[in-house]
């Protein structure tokens, strides 16, 4: 049933036997029903138990993770593969203050999520009542917004606002703190609903003079390259990526979060730049005369050294948020809009003449002479690089590959063959270790059929392994793809180049049997510890019906290479011969 939208009055006592009335909990369950919610994700305690008993009747779909985390990390992982805002509903306190750390990962990559956190009840809030945290202070560094509820009539128009700032513009986390008695508290209209969002507007088309300029700085231009980042993807824009890149025959550099907005298979595309990126990127970075950038950031990881990035060249940068253009890297031309728009003004163009042919071989010379690659296996361990090679060929590079953070995330960002948007599900900004196997299960919820799988490392494995509790309860059927070199592989190798391998707690000196710890959840495992061993047993993982982990036992000195040391130029990369 839809909501009034009339200005709420006081019936008068004849009419108020005959009036509907809602409690705060019926309201929220009709506004996410009215915003198309397909999925709260959560976990509950006493504060949000109002709002849990109008769940019970099943009216948007449930999910109870084992981890307010991992509650937060699979709406994440749901939000990225699909761009809908992701859903998170936990309770007040410790409750709340567990979502922190996926409320900071959404922000830092740009993720639409509304996050529910329960709270006392409005008399008890400033007064340390039990279970009571000040959310609104410990998130507003961290969120595109925040509420409390302090009138139940406001819910549906709180939630109206939330979704349209968490997923308009540049896409972001919002906070809704909301306290127990408004719950249980009953009204029989509810206030205005039309946006009223004073100071927010955004105006996502590039100017006609912009775009006239942007193709004569091409014109100009000698070697001019493409810089996509993660804005490409959130835009949905790799086609139109794609076609303006082959257009006029410019190079693509990803970012990490900018994988998949051109195919690996297109020629064009140089690989991944920036600290573990690949030799044809990062010289192409560093040689280039006019660097257009759509939607990166030119975080620390990509441009470690701002002083020495792309020194020579004169600079585009295409980001729907004002306040990342000049931030880093002096720009020449900043344009504020969306990726997607601003590509289909610029194909609009009928200019075929600004083919840049030496720069383009010159470019290809240098991935074709110094690919990403690794040592031949060797008879004790597997090769983790091998390993996702293989699973990207036998998926044909169609899966949605949610990541942990660590070695393993690179290998998989040099060596996994992505094809669209959408299909990298990783934490970038944050980096956060557990993210993976909780975003994967997110992602598999959006798409049930599609491959998923989740590549961790032994490390982040160990921080939200609880959640694969839940994969048989939904048939998640995902695959858990363990690379176990026995300690945290980046911190190891990072020490090992630049404190004297002292490797301070960065080896385990036990691990539990992650056979055991799977088959425990019921999820079939599947052990790798010989190349022999690597393709049969990954196809006969993928070939199982239903939930598997496959635990690949690797070297623990594997690195991951090439390597630009941190507040290097990116041109002086380790590990290229």
């Amino acid at each position: 049933m839809a909501l009034t939208t009339k200005s709420y009055k006081e019936p008068d006592e004849a009419t108020k036997e005959k009036t509907i009335t809602y409690t705060g909990a019926e309201l929220l369950v009709q506004s996410f029903i009215d915003q198309k919610v397909d999925y709260i994700f959560g976990y509950p305690g006493g504060a949000v138990l109002p709002l849990y008993d109008a769940f019970y009747e099943g009216k948007v779909p449930h999910i109870l993770t084992r981890h307010e985390q991992g509650a937060v990390h699979a709406a994440e992982g749901y939000a990225r593969v699909t761009g809908k805002p992701g859903v998170v509903v936990v309770t007040s306190g410790p409750g709340a203050t567990n979502t922190i750390t996926g409320i900071a990962d959404a922000m830092s990559d740009s993720i639409p999520l509304i996050v529910i956190t329960g709270q006392v009840h409005r008399p008890g809030i400033g007064k340390d009542a039990f279970q009571e945290a000040d959310l609104l202070s410990m998130t507003t560094p961290i969120t595109k917004h925040n509420y409390q509820v302090t009138d139940v009539k406001d819910i549906p128009k709180i939630i109206d606002e939330a979704f349209h700032i968490a997923s308009t513009g540049r896409k972001g986390p919002v906070v809704i703190d909301f306290p127990k008695d408004i719950g249980v508290l009953e009204t029989v209209e509810v206030a205005p609903r039309e946006l009223d969002l004073p100071g927010y507007h955004i105006d996502l088309n590039p100017e006609e003079k912009e775009i006239d300029q942007f193709i004569q700085m091409i014109r100009q231009a000698e070697k001019p390259l493409i810089l996509a980042g993660a804005g490409v993807n959130h835009a949905e824009a790799s086609n139109e990526l794609t076609s303006f890149a082959n257009k006029y025959k410019i190079p693509v550099v990803n970012t990490l979060l900018g994988l998949g907005s051109i195919p690996y298979s297109d020629p064009l595309f140089l690989g991944m730049g920036g600290m573990h990126g690949s030799y044809a990127s990062n010289m192409a970075l560093t040689e280039c005369d006019l660097l257009i950038n759509f939607g990166s950031r030119f975080d620390d990881r990509l441009a470690s050294s701002p002083d020495d990035f792309a020194k020579d060249a004169k600079v585009i940068h295409v980001d729907i948020d004002p306040c990342e253009i000049n931030k880093i890297i002096p720009t020449d031309l900043g344009i504020i809009a969306d990726a997607k728009l601003t590509l289909e003004s610029l194909l609009e163009y009928e200019t075929h003449d600004l083919i840049h042919h030496d720069w383009y071989e010159h470019c290809l010379s240098n991935k074709a002479t110094y690919p990403f690659k690794y040592d031949k296996p060797t008879d004790d361990f597997v090769k983790p690089q091998q390993a996702i090679e293989y699973i990207g060929k036998i998926t044909n590079g169609d899966a949605l590959v949610a990541t942990d953070v660590g070695q393993h995330q690179m290998w998989v960002a040099q060596y996994y063959p992505f094809k669209t948007h959408g299909q990298i599900i990783t934490s970038g900004g944050l980096g956060t270790m557990g993210f993976g196997i909780p975003a994967a299960m997110g992602a598999k919820f959006a798409y049930p059929d599609k491959t998923v799988v989740a590549v961790v490392g032994d490390g982040g494995f160990q921080m939200t392994n609880q959640e694969m509790a839940i994969l048989n309860e939904f048939n998640n059927d995902i695959k858990i793809v363990l690379i176990n070199n026995g300690a945290l592989g980046m911190v190891k190798q990072w020490q090992d180049k630049f404190y004297s391998q002292r490797f301070s707690h960065s080896v385990f000196t036990g691990q539990p049997d992650f056979m055991k710890l799977s088959e425990s959840y019921g999820v079939k495992s599947f052990m790798i510890d010989s190349n022999e061993k690597l393709e049969s047993t990954i196809d006969e993982a993928f070939a199982h019906k239903g939930p598997a982990l496959i635990e690949i036992r690797i070297s623990p000195s594997e690195p991951v290479l090439p390597m630009v040391p941190s507040g290097q130029p990116n041109y002086k990369m380790e590990g290229v011969e």
